[in-house]
């Protein structure tokens, strides 16, 4: 079983992305649980989506508590939460953000970067202000599971799942996740 721990904030579509990842997992008759938790129900206050992928029937019906990656969808949070708290060791961390993988301090995981934001904005995916990155960083999710996850998902699953799944601009958005896949920066 491979699980992983979304960390946005609200309007982000760190919700949205843990679904679309579900259901990429599932067009590949994998065994999926998607689900949120939410604190104050409002935009911009953070939030958490887990999503579990198994190729047998998951019977574990809680919260994931010692996940194998951790995407964070606002890189302010890692200032603000411990997003690395019950990480697996060697555990993958997925961040949007501008910087390279070697200037986070990370103990025991393998720190994955990419952009997002920029992509998103050149995509037209949301605003400027608020731009919405979630399948720039499902892209980078999947080149950066391709080594490690026993339950890997194919890109064209995802982005089949994309096409299906948003609710505006499904080109574009599909365009981020190819742009995030390709230049994804993985770290020691």
């Amino acid at each position: 079983m491979y699980e992983t721990r979304f960390h946005g904030r609200g309007g982000q579509g760190a919700v949205t992305a843990a679904n679309l990842l579900a259901t990429a997992a599932f067009k590949e008759g994998k065994f999926i649980q998607s689900f949120p938790i939410f604190g104050t129900e409002r935009r911009g206050a953070p939030v958490a989506a887990f999503v579990r992928v198994d190729s047998k029937r998951i019977r574990i019906r809680s919260q994931i508590y010692k996940p194998d990656a951790v995407v964070v969808l606002d890189p302010g949070l890692t200032e603000v939460i411990n997003i690395t708290e019950g990480l697996k060791d060697g555990g993958l961390v997925i961040i949007n953000t501008k910087k390279m993988p070697t200037e986070f301090g990370f103990k025991n995981a393998k720190v994955v970067t990419v952009d997002a934001t920029g992509i998103a904005s050149r995509r037209g995916l949301g605003s400027k202000t608020a731009p919405i990155v979630n399948t720039a960083i499902l892209g980078a999710y999947l080149k950066a599971t391709e080594q490690v996850d026993a339950e890997k998902i194919g890109l064209s699953s995802l982005l089949e799942a994309i096409k299906e799944g948003v609710p505006s601009n499904p080109k574009g958005n599909v365009e981020a996740a190819k742009e995030a896949h390709e230049k994804t920066k993985i770290g020691g």
